[in-house]
């Protein structure tokens, strides 16, 4: 009789069981549960020996699957240490449902064909290619592709996939975006003669199960997904791939709070294997490291084209003409009218959903706001109704205002991209318009349409949010405007003038990618600021040397650590209670600063009253062993509810 331990895809740890027969570790098992049964896996945790054998329970049976690998468990069992997670909810991410029952038509995966296609490369193309085959061997390396937008990076690493393709391993490629995987599947179909497998929140119950089942048994070479295509059981991983690593999207704000990139790294490192990130727009955290040495640094500096990147011009808003409001300047109005002479196309850019962000009372001032959040409703107009962004809540505008009760004397304040569209529908009545934004798409079908219309011409004017900022192209777009460039410079998120950086960039990346000399526009009301100026003369690297200075001065990320408590509940007198009490059971050390508690800035969200702590602590500290004693002598107070972020990205 053979003891184990078993690991649940549950928030809790490991049991220990008795099996008939000897099973290794890693295998899925099915075993009573409390009055269910469970499939879980046998962990490399040893079971207590001392525990009396007669009140143990016994599996039922093991599934006749592949097993996890050791390094598999390895990773879940750091993801978990470094996150402060129960170890079952990061297995939990490694398994989908149903394992055990069989498809009657599982689909059969066809393999990449490494030399289906051969790609003609310019030359910077092709010293790139050289350089990372010597640094891609079979051993664990980090590479930074860092190449201008329109420079051909995905053509580099393909290269690099179809050279791994001729061994036996596996390939996983991660995008930040699940819009961007049409586009990218019909660009690798393309060069590899068949779709890679691929992972996402959108994809069937059958095709995650088939998926899951084709990563296990090595059946599935080449595998693209968003972030939680990480976890996937790997039977024989030989590269990672990480497109766009600078987005903020691989950082997971909800059940596991981690870090994609950060954690295949972590993944490349116990698989042994080399990792490419790929980025015209390099996170601070991966730009130092390539400067210090830690990271190979492999550069496309031109695009693929030749042609240059565009002539980027600013509009000063502050110079606007007195009248009747209008959101695009005359200087983009002008350049607007000649690429519709032209026949060519342009996109307007705005990360703003809906119509307009708020809608107050022009008699008392009243704005209205989310009865679930501490957040303004923002106007839908198209489905004539008030949204809040955070929980989904919809209402109609009210006939009279619920503090004043006067009639008819809402106003709608800024725009959102449906007021762009109201405005450039009426600027330019013969253009055809399109709008894209994750309120219009239900599916990557229908952004593929979109951006099939984009390729026949059938569109003159995009306008869009982040969703159009990267991984595109589309080769008749000459302009690009950018309606409201101060958005993301104000406020107290660390990376929130690096964020800006990056999407703006990516976003006039769109501009001019082949013959045509392109243009980007970007409207401001604070042209001497030094993010503004730095994206006027394209000069990322001097971007990144004052972002990196002054994080250094702060001891800021990657110059410290951050961690961050969310404890939150629907009754707020508990939650102050609670925060404040963690606050004061804190250890005081050098190194370790704690910064609170105070009250979200989201301090009502969906119905639960929130408050922060921030942990500041330098380099060198032992961050997750202080964290994990201080909340041991806090036990959690009925009601409510303690997250803890490790390097948080959100500050909302």
């Amino acid at each position: 009789m053979q003891r184990i331990s078993v690991l649940f895809p549950t928030p809790l740890g490991c049991y220990d069981y008795l099996s008939d027969t000897e099973v290794c570790i890693g295998s899925f098992i099915v075993a009573p549960f409390g009055r269910k049964k469970l499939l879980g896996v046998v962990w490399d945790k040893e079971p207590d020996m001392t525990y009396p054998q007669e009140k143990m329970k016994k599996i039922e049976n093991v599934l006749e699957i592949p097993p996890l690998t050791s390094k598999h468990i390895q990773f879940i069992n750091w993801v978990a240490k470094y996150t402060l997670t129960p170890l079952g909810s990061v297995l939990k991410m490694s398994m989908t449902g149903e394992i055990e029952k069989e498809s009657k038509k599982p689909f059969q995966f066809k393999n990449p064909i490494p030399n289906y296609k051969e790609t003609l490369f310019s030359k910077p193309q092709q010293e790139a290619v050289d350089t990372l085959n010597e640094i891609c061997t079979s051993d664990f390396s980090v590479t930074l592709l860092d190449g201008v937008t329109g420079s051909g990076k995905t053509e580099v690493y393909f290269e690099m996939i179809a050279k791994a393709l001729q061994n036996t391993g596996q390939i996983l490629v991660l995008l930040p975006e699940i819009t961007l995987t049409s586009a990218w599947l019909n660009r690798f179909e393309k060069r590899f003669g068949t779709q890679p497998a691929v992972w996402h929140s959108n994809i069937t119950p059958k095709q995650r199960r088939d998926t899951w089942k084709a990563v296990l048994n090595g059946q599935a070479r080449v595998i693209v997904g968003a972030r939680s295509a990480l976890f996937l059981p790997f039977k024989h991983l030989q590269l990672i791939i990480i497109d766009e690593e600078h987005d903020s999207s691989f950082k997971q704000e909800d059940g596991v709070l981690y870090h994609a990139r950060d954690m295949a790294i972590v993944r490349a490192k116990i698989e042994n294997v080399p990792i490419i990130l790929a980025s015209a727009t390099p996170s601070v955290e991966t730009f130092c490291n390539v400067t210090n040495g830690k990271y190979y640094h492999v550069v496309l500096p031109t695009r693929f084209s030749g042609t240059d990147l565009p002539e980027i011009l600013l509009a000063d808003m502050r110079q606007k003409e007195k009248g009747a409001v209008q959101f695009i300047s005359p200087l983009l109005q002008e350049q607007l009218k000649l690429r519709l002479e032209n026949k060519e196309q342009s996109l307007l850019f705005l990360n703003r959903r809906g119509y307009a962000p708020l809608v107050l009372c022009r008699s008392c001032g009243e704005r209205l706001q989310c009865s679930h959040c501490s957040a303004w409703l923002v106007q839908h107009k198209q489905k004539k109704c008030l949204q809040c962004h955070h929980c989904g809540y919809t209402r109609s505008i009210p006939q009279k205002c619920p503090k004043c009760e006067q009639e008819d004397c809402f106003v709608s304040c800024g725009p959102g991209v449906e007021r762009i569209h109201e405005e450039t529908q009426s600027l330019f009545p013969h253009a055809r318009l399109a709008t894209i934004t994750s309120d219009t798409l239900s599916n990557p079908k229908q952004f593929a349409d979109i951006i099939n219309q984009m390729d026949n011409h059938e569109i003159d004017i995009l306008i869009g949010t982040q969703i159009l900022a990267k991984g595109h192209h589309f080769g008749n777009l000459t302009l690009v405007g950018i309606i409201d460039a101060d958005m993301g410079l104000s406020g107290g998120d660390l990376r929130a003038g690096e964020r800006t950086f990056q999407l703006l960039q990516q976003v006039m990346g769109r501009a001019g990618r082949e013959q045509k000399k392109g243009m980007a526009i970007i409207q401001t009301y604070s042209p001497n600021n030094m993010i503004i100026q730095a994206l006027k003369n394209n000069d990322r690297d001097l971007f990144l040397k004052e972002e990196v200075a002054s994080r250094q001065i702060l001891h800021m990320p990657p110059f410290g650590r951050l961690a961050a408590f969310i404890i939150s509940g629907k009754h707020q007198m508990k939650v102050a209670q609670y925060a404040h009490l963690l606050v004061k059971k804190a250890p005081f050390m050098t190194g370790l600063d704690i910064l609170g508690p105070v009250p979200a800035p989201l301090s009502l969200l969906r119905g639960k009253y929130r408050y922060r702590i921030l942990i500041k602590a330098t380099k060198e500290t032992r961050l997750q062993s202080i964290i994990r004693e201080w909340l041991q002598q806090v036990p959690l107070a009925c009601g409510v509810d303690l997250r803890v972020d490790i390097d948080p990205y959100s500050f909302f």
